[in-house]
């Protein structure tokens, strides 16, 4: 029996990474796989899980983890013990393929990892969902303008954001760790995956850039992101007789256009309002009147529903790969304004939405309102259509499962 090996700090399936992991083993088990989850206990404790899950590490290695990387900027360098003992365990399942989302997450030593993967003989794939394998601190670039890993880094713009270190910089020294340690992998066992054309052509300028690369999308549900236009979720928020603008995101930042939208809400007219899933109660207080912030929907099918209701779905993001966010509105037949950043554009074609300038605040308004006039009956149907021609998650993971077979038979 063919075994799967996957490896992500969180299991959680309120997150992406998560999500698309544990969907991926699903299906392995479906095929008459053995599938396998490798994540930080210490960030996500037990789960339930369909796939035989392995937890890594414990809290007291992730607060260690945590330690280094604020005092010292060597994240992804500290829990050697719990990466030893997880190497012990890939031993033991002997895997197949091994595949890897996400390693940054305070929970795996990536010099002892790749130790073992580069010597080991197993197949390994890499989803890239952003960039920090090939940087030396940070996880995105494109709102520091920085360019610095391309030739390695130093001196980071972005030290203190995201996995932040409040003491030392090492961005310099990380690269070529990084470097070192990734460029081990034997070139016929390794390939990396980008989910989006944008990181595709951004990594052919990395230390990476002579491995093989597959692009694979990311897929969502588009049984449950379906056009759902429920007046139920109008009558909770207060919705009728506007115009509505839908924000969503996990967590909101300046990085995610939280500012922009601050800005946007001061050009409304009356009769048009702004939508924001995912605020915390704290920043809910500091919205504007015409901005309604929504600290989680209920569930799944809830936010499928104010998909479905939007006007438009607004994406000013500054940095992102493929977000997921854009998928589902499309899926839900609401055509996206979203700036030219990075991956966001590539689901966006003239009959799904609209693409505008990074930081043209006005031209978002334009944007909205052009498709607000055009109405909604313009898109919906070839929104749909796109999703289900592009977007569902089962053709997504399935060229996954092609990929396995490719390495397996090489």
């Amino acid at each position: 029996m063919k075994k799967l090996l996957q490896i992500n700090p969180v299991l959680r399936v309120s997150t992406s990474t998560g999500r698309i992991m544990q969907e991926i083993g699903e299906l392995a088990l479906q095929n008459g796989w053995e599938s396998y989850i490798a994540y930080g206990k210490g960030r996500d404790g037990i789960k339930p899980c369909k796939s035989e899950i392995i937890p890594v590490g414990g809290i007291y290695s992730t607060l260690w983890h945590g330690v280094q990387t604020r005092l010292f900027d060597r994240h992804g360098l500290a829990s050697t013990h719990a990466t030893h003992e997880f190497v012990r365990q890939i031993d033991r399942i002997n895997p197949d393929i091994i595949h890897i989302h996400n390693i940054h997450g305070y929970f795996l030593n990536y010099r002892v990892l790749f130790d073992y993967l580069s010597q080991c003989g197993k197949p390994v794939v890499w989803t890239v969902h952003d960039c920090w394998l090939y940087t030396g601190h940070c996880y995105y670039y494109s709102y520091a303008g920085c360019d610095k890993w391309q030739t390695g880094c130093g001196n980071c713009p972005q030290r203190k954001d995201f996995p932040a270190s409040l003491v030392f910089d090492r961005s310099k020294r990380n690269f070529e760790d990084k470097k070192a340690a990734f460029t081990s992998m034997p070139r016929d066992k390794f390939v990396i995956v980008p989910v989006s054309d944008w990181i595709r052509t951004e990594m052919s300028k990395s230390f990476l850039s002579e491995y093989r690369f597959r692009v694979i999308h990311n897929g969502i549900n588009t049984d449950i992101f379906n056009v759902c236009p429920d007046k139920v979720v109008i009558e909770k928020y207060g919705l009728k007789g506007k115009r509505i603008f839908l924000g969503v995101a996990s967590i909101w930042s300046r990085e995610k256009g939280l500012d922009d939208f601050m800005q946007l809400s001061k050009l409304l007219n009356d009769d048009e309002v702004i939508v924001l899933v995912g605020m915390k109660e704290e920043e809910k207080k500091k919205l504007p009147r015409n901005i309604i912030g929504i600290s989680r929907t209920e569930n799944i099918h809830q936010l499928a529903q104010l998909y479905s209701v939007a006007d438009a779905f607004v994406n000013p993001t500054w940095q992102d790969n493929y977000p997921t966010v854009n998928l589902e509105a499309i899926s839900c037949g609401t055509p996206v304004v979203t700036y030219r950043t990075g991956g966001s554009v590539e689901a966006v074609t003239d009959s799904t939405g609209l693409i505008v300038e990074q930081g043209n605040v006005k031209g978002l308004l334009e944007a909205v309102r052009a498709i607000c006039q055009r109405g909604k009956d313009f898109y919906q149907k070839s929104c749909r259509q796109y999703a289900l021609q592009n977007f569902k998650k089962e053709e997504r993971y399935a060229d996954y499962f092609c990929l396995y077979e490719e390495l397996m038979n090489t």
